[in-house]
């Protein structure tokens, strides 16, 4: 059977830009192994199956599976925008104005908005909870940072919205650029918290225009750092809920990927009602795997 694949760019501004993903179509034949060795093979951050055809994006939503180099995750953020992007523009008919995915959280709505600035992709979170606080020191052993850097203010917590976050504040954005992971200490840490990253962020950003600056690392096959994290964008708006700190209601507009040179925009829309994260997908090859 034929497999068609796209490759697009998620929370990206431009081309080349904010994080790349794999999607590929027709995939209901493929066993979870082959998946992950194909998803390996492209070496993305993740890779995505489309399992359903066109007539399937009705109801429970188009059935997707998403896998990392080495395994396989329920939910993540750039993958749903992406794949439904894909799903719109080239599976389902008529080009929809919302698309929804069934993953291993359930279903996923993504909603598309025409914008001044262009076309913007909207998921609706699933639901997201908050886990337990953690010590901010042994963060800041595993990033290479002083403890001094993380903000005293707020606390480390982990946040699941099916993947699990380390949800660490920081003191200023420049720390952000000296952070070096130490991996045996990440790899630890996340067997023993069972976390799927840490996500480190500082209240400023460098275009005026934004409110925050984030980095994401995790582990597959090494050190792995994202350029954008929906999924974790997502828990950071429960988060900043939980803490009150920018209200019941909030937009923010958030940096990430600048250090890895993908620069990306992440749009965060969080309320008491729902967790909405947004940015701009940008398609830029296709061809089949043989």
């Amino acid at each position: 059977m034929t497999h068609r694949f796209h490759i697009v760019d998620v929370f990206a501004e431009r081309r080349y830009a904010g994080n790349t993903l794999a999607v590929v179509r027709d995939a209901a034949d493929l066993d979870t192994a082959t998946m992950q060795q194909i998803a390996r093979e492209f070496g993305f951050s993740e890779t995505t199956f489309v399992l359903s055809g066109a007539n399937d994006g009705g109801g429970a939503g188009m059935r997707v599976r998403i896998f990392t180099p080495t395994f396989e995750i329920p939910f993540a953020g750039h993958p749903t925008l992406g794949t439904a992007f894909v799903v719109r523009e080239h599976i389902a008919k008529g080009r929809p104005d919302e698309v929804a995915l069934a993953l291993g959280v359930g279903r996923v709505p993504v909603a598309f908005e025409r914008t001044a600035g262009g076309e913007l992709a909207w998921l609706t979170a699933p639901p997201i909870t908050l886990g337990a606080k953690l010590d901010p020191d042994e963060i800041a052993a595993i990033v290479g940072l002083a403890p001094a850097d993380l903000d005293s203010a707020l606390p480390v917590q982990q946040v699941s919205a099916g993947p699990v976050f380390a949800i660490a504040p920081l003191r200023w954005r420049e720390a952000l650029a000296r952070i070096e992971v130490d991996l045996a200490r990440l790899r630890a840490f996340g067997r023993q918290h069972g976390s799927t990253g840490i996500y480190l962020f500082a209240r400023e950003a460098e275009d005026p225009a934004n409110h925050m600056r984030a980095r994401m690392f995790f582990e597959s096959a090494g050190v792995r750092e994202d350029p954008a994290t929906g999924s974790a964008t997502a828990c950071l708006g429960a988060y900043l809920l939980a803490r009150r700190s920018h209200g019941s209601a909030f937009s923010l507009r958030i940096e990430q990927g600048v250090e890895l040179g993908r620069p990306s925009l992440l749009h965060l829309d969080a309320s008491r009602e729902r967790i909405r994260v947004g940015g701009r997908v940008i398609e830029t090859a296709r061809g089949e795997l043989v």
